[in-house]
Formats: C-alpha cells, structure tokens, sequence
C-alpha cells in the first residue's frame, strides 16, 4: 500500500486531471473490513471518491463490473478515472448515509421507513442477478469463479480458523463435519448461474436523495440466488425483526418466482442453508476482523449472529438436521 505523501500526490493528480481544478482537501474514510484506503476529495465545485489499492485483480473487477452494471441502469457509481497502473481510481461521491445508518436514525419509525427500502434493495437485487448478470465478465473474478464446493469449504475452514479457535477452546471441530457436509450438499442442490453480490448488506447500500445505491460487488461471483438475500435479511448489526425478516423473503420470492418460474415454497425452505452459511462465515470475519487485526468495533456483531444462528438452527432447521451444531451453539458457546 503506498505511503501517505504518495497517496496524496496520486489522487491529486487524478483529481486535477479528471475535474481541471486543484484539490481543497482530502478526507479519510473509514474502510471498515477492506485492506483498501479510501479518500474524499474535494474542490470548491466538486467531490468524489478516491481508492488507493494494490490489489490489481480487485481494482479490476470493481471497474469492470461498475461500468457493466451502470449500462444495465443499476445505480451504483461511476468509475471517472484510474491510474495507469489500476492502483488508484476516482468513483461518484454517493454521500456518508449507508442503509445502516438510515436504520439506525430511522428506529422509532420501523417499519414504515425502513421496510420500502429494502423491498427496493431487493427488487434491485433480482436485476443484479437475473438480469445484468447476462455478458458479465466472470474471468475477472478473483477469489472464487462461483459459489461452489472449493468456496463453501473455504468458508466454513474461515469459521473453524477465525471464530472457533479464537472463541471455543479446547474444540475438536472435526464432530462438525457431518453436518457440515449436510449443509454443503444442501447448498450445492440449487442452480448456480446467476451473479452472487457476496456482500449484499447494509453497509453497502448507500441512500442518497431518497434512492439507494450499491457499492462493493467486485467480490461478485457465479452463484445461488439465495445467498445475496440470506446477507442482507441476516445482516447481523442491521438487526432485523424476525417477523420482517420472512416478510420481506416473501417478497422476494413471489416477485422471483412470478419473473423466472421458480418453486417459492422450495425456494423458502433452502433459504435456511444459506442463512446458515452466510453466518458462519460473518463470524469467520468478525473474529479475524475484531481479534486478529485489532478492529474491535467488528466483536460488537457477535452476540447478534449468535442470537440469529440460535434462531436459525432452533426455529428453522429440522430436529434431525444439523444437530451438532445446534448443541455447539446452544451449549458451548455462551455469548
């Protein structure tokens, strides 16, 4: 990652170049989870984005994607200008209130405020999958190509890795591998040829003017469709009531299943696998996150996705399915 003065100097330049006007002042922005550094720039007239990553794979897919989505009129923000090199780029400014935080302001009134958005979110969600997935690049992914076995396993070994060894000591987390097993091939049952966002939540859905707008899907990748919804409705420090959580999953899948001719009831029943999944591997991040790298705000979504597992696993996973993991976390683990 480039120091400081030659951060500065870089996005200056690409500032300049792009707006024909000299940066007032630059801003660090909080990158939360990513290794990328990101900036605000601005001038009397003018603001945007800038990115500072040596990721060159990642770089490529964000703008490469950005600009295949933008064609199918998803709003998500215009790529300006990039370096030669791809280490440095400017993106549209879309403002500091992600869908988080609207939430968070927007309590009191739930749902009435808050439910509307994410039927929009999801609504948007089926054209990125459906839709805009179709001329998509796929070589440009550049961790998985799909959603599939390599990357399940890949998964629940970040959850044994990150979250058990930190968190259960003295486990043997081979007793988990048949239901691990389990969970894998249930996953591996639904077509997987649709775009998977990957990290379809809250923080990556801005508000600006009354519209959302999506940020960070260059992790996307060839998938399940379940999986980009199983993120967003059990985004852990969104907090969701359960009651919404199912209302807005209906939504979902009668407005999929009216499009693309798919088994809503089917489809309902799988959605608890991917919930699963998608929270083992949140609190496979949360713990290299919050113990490994020292970002301690990320152990405040612990004791959420715990409380939605435990939901998941008592109130949606059949008695017989899944039954060690439900004692390992309804007995083992105490937070």
């Amino acid at each position: 990652m480039s120091n400081e003065i030659e951060i500065d100097e870089r996005l200056a330049e690409l500032f300049k170049k792009f707006s024909a006007s000299s940066v007032a002042s630059i801003q660090s922005i909080s990158s939360h989870g990513s290794e990328r550094k990101i900036f605000r720039l601005t001038s009397k007239d003018f603001s945007c984005i800038g990115i500072d990553n040596a990721n060159l794979d990642e770089n490529k897919a964000f703008i490469n994607f950005a600009g295949h989505f933008r064609k199918h009129g998803l709003n998500v923000p215009q790529v300006f200008l990039s370096s030669d090199d791809l280490n440095f780029y400017l993106l549209e400014d879309l403002g500091d209130t992600t869908l988080f935080t609207f939430i968070e302001q927007n309590r009191n009134d739930f749902p009435d405020n808050v439910l509307p958005f994410y039927q929009t979110a999801l609504t948007d969600l089926i054209n990125f999958q459906f839709e805009s997935c179709k001329g998509i690049d796929y070589s440009l992914c550049y961790q998985f190509s799909e959603f599939g076995k390599e990357n399940i396993e890949f998964d629940i070994n970040y959850f044994k890795e990150k979250f058990l060894k930190e968190f259960v000591k003295d486990f043997d987390a081979s007793v988990l591998d048949s239901d691990f097993e389990f969970l894998t091939s249930k996953i591996l049952e639904l077509p997987r040829k649709y775009f998977l966002y990957r990290d379809f939540q809250s923080r990556n859905i801005m508000v600006r003017e009354g519209k959302l707008h999506y940020i960070d899907f260059q992790s996307g990748r060839k998938g399940a469709i379940l999986y980009d919804v199983a993120s967003l409705l059990f985004d852990a420090k969104a907090d969701l009531p359960n009651s919404s959580r199912e209302e807005l999953l209906g939504y979902y899948l009668k407005n999929v299943s009216g499009k693309y001719d798919l088994n809503q009831k089917e489809y309902e029943n799988y959605f608890w696998y991917f919930v699963m999944i998608r929270i083992l591997q949140a609190l496979g991040a949360y713990g290299n996150l919050g113990i490994i790298k020292g970002k301690k705000q990320f152990l405040e979504s612990i004791p959420l996705a715990l409380k939605n597992i435990r939901y998941v696993l008592n109130e949606k996973i059949k008695p017989e399915e899944l039954v060690k993991l439900r004692i390992l976390f309804n007995e083992r683990i105490n937070n």
